[in-house]
């Protein structure tokens, strides 16, 4: 009998690599999901509400947290 030839790599170890990959993301969208909302979204949110405030003729608009 011939030995088997073990030295690629498995889908195993293929599926753990794609795993950490994921949970690297989500890890870092957990952490820096609230400070790229806040610094790209909320402005353009007061802004868009004071417009409308405006259009509504001074009434008040929210952005909704």
């Amino acid at each position: 009998m011939r030995a088997r030839d073990e030295s690629g790599a498995s889908a195993v170890e293929y599926g753990l690599l794609v795993a950490g990959v994921a949970a690297l993301i989500v890890a870092v969208v957990f952490v820096m999901g609230g400070m790229v909302r806040d610094t790209l979204f909320d402005p353009g949110c007061d802004k868009l509400a004071g417009q409308i405030a405006t259009a509504n003729g001074g009434g008040q608009a929210d952005c909704q947290d």
